[in-house]
């Protein structure tokens, strides 16, 4: 049987895997698996579990998930939040997982037809869910689609169901509050690896004060360290002291850590004297703007990552798998920056103007792990470099920093 790279792609894209086992991909027994018969999707939908959490700022966030990527639409009787699923089959076995203290006190399944109505019955009602807070997500390890919806109190602005969506009272079934899971429990730490840029021989950009680059992203990572460990997390640095490391060490600790984030701490430089505020880069091998190319080509000499263990297959079913295991990776450090940059706003630290995250191909994130590299300001604005030196402003971004990750979901 001949397969080239893009048959490759689509059978394994098919298959359940989450997208941090597609970082993982190595071996025949991907590819023999990826060949085996495989029984044909059923045509409807059909409900797999629900559950809900109560996100910061006292959000609920009700996720069902589904067989197949869900068709929805919404609405908001009368402390009731009604999701109607095209094409959907009630499943009565499942037992919804509900958090006590989420809005949401009880679930029903209604089949109207074709359509099924997932309903959520409310401890207060809801006015509406804005459409920043809801997320369709990607088939990942044991989850399959889900729809993710998160929202707050508030008075409805109608009680009417939206076009083509019967307001049919809950008859399938009810369910009583079940204990929430948590993100971090003591049999499963995720693996932070923090990398403190530059140092030893390479001492980094350098400030108007003398402040060397390798000296404050140091101690920040420390910092940053103690304090994840103290949330739960498992931490390691690239390095805890002076040393020089090779980009490729710092890339590949971060691998055989088998860490589950990868955090690259800068501090920058500008020939502006004016330019100050973080900025946050994610790998792309193009760079998002002249500024993060000429950033990359400072930090780095660019290469190619490098996937192993499919040496024993032909190129392009090589080229196959890197690329799922290269877009996997580009999008859960995409989530995570984004994350990361809405952290530091929320604390009031000043953002280089620009946008959120930008990308540029730096060889220090040129692996399998997500992650981002975060320029913490600039040393060249002598105001901010005074500012990077104080232990008050460290401890500031440690926090925004650990707040990120509090907030990533590394499940998804």
């Amino acid at each position: 049987m001949s397969l080239n790279a893009n048959h490759i792609f689509d059978i394994i894209h098919s298959m359940k895997f989450s997208r941090r086992d597609v970082l993982k991909f190595s071996g025949f027994s991907i590819i023999a698996t990826a060949m085996l018969p495989r029984m044909a999707f059923a045509a409807r939908n059909s409900v797999q579990s629900v559950r809900t959490g109560v996100q910061p700022g006292n959000k609920t966030r009700l996720v069902i998930e589904t067989s197949s990527r869900p068709s929805y639409s919404l609405s908001f009787p009368m402390n009731q939040l009604v999701v109607n699923l095209a094409n959907t089959s009630a499943n009565t076995g499942i037992k919804p997982s509900l958090a006590s203290d989420a809005l949401v006190k009880s679930v029903t399944q209604v089949q109207n037809g074709d359509s099924l109505q997932v309903v959520a019955n409310l401890k207060q009602s809801i006015a509406t869910i804005e459409k920043s807070q809801i997320m369709v997500l990607e088939p990942n390890g044991d989850n399959d689609f889900r729809l993710v919806l998160d929202f707050v109190a508030g008075t409805p602005s109608q009680n009417k169901p939206q076009q083509n969506q019967k307001n049919t009272k809950p008859a399938a079934y009810t369910t009583a509050s079940a204990t929430p899971t948590t993100a971090i429990t003591a049999s499963r730490k995720y693996v932070i690896v923090v990398d403190a840029g530059h140092g030893g021989k390479d001492p980094g950009c350098i400030g108007a004060g003398g402040t060397r680059e390798k000296d404050i992203v140091l101690s920040v990572a420390k910092k940053l360290k103690n304090k994840l460990d103290a949330n739960g997390f498992k931490t390691y640095l690239t390095r805890s002291d002076d040393r020089y490391l090779k980009l490729a060490e710092r890339a590949s600790i971060a691998e055989s850590r088998k860490a589950d984030l990868f955090i690259s701490l800068h501090a920058n430089a500008n020939p502006s004297r004016k330019m100050k505020g973080f900025s946050i880069y994610t790998l792309s091998e193009k760079a998002s703007d002249e500024e993060a190319k000429k950033l990359a080509e400072a930090e780095n000499a660019a290469d190619k990552i490098g996937v192993e263990g499919f040496t024993e297959f032909e190129e392009n079913i090589r080229i196959a798998l890197s690329s799922l295991q290269q877009h996997a990776v580009a999008e859960m450090s995409e989530e995570y920056a984004t994350g990361c940059a809405k952290s530091f706003k929320r604390s009031s630290i000043e953002q280089q103007p620009g946008p959120d995250v930008r990308h540029a191909p730096f060889a220090v994130l040129r692996s399998t792990v997500p992650g981002a590299l975060l320029e913490l300001g600039h040393l060249s604005n002598s105001a901010e470099e005074k500012l990077l030196k104080q232990g008050a402003h460290q401890d500031k971004l440690v926090d925004a920093i650990v707040r990120s990750v509090k907030n990533y979901n590394f499940e998804v």
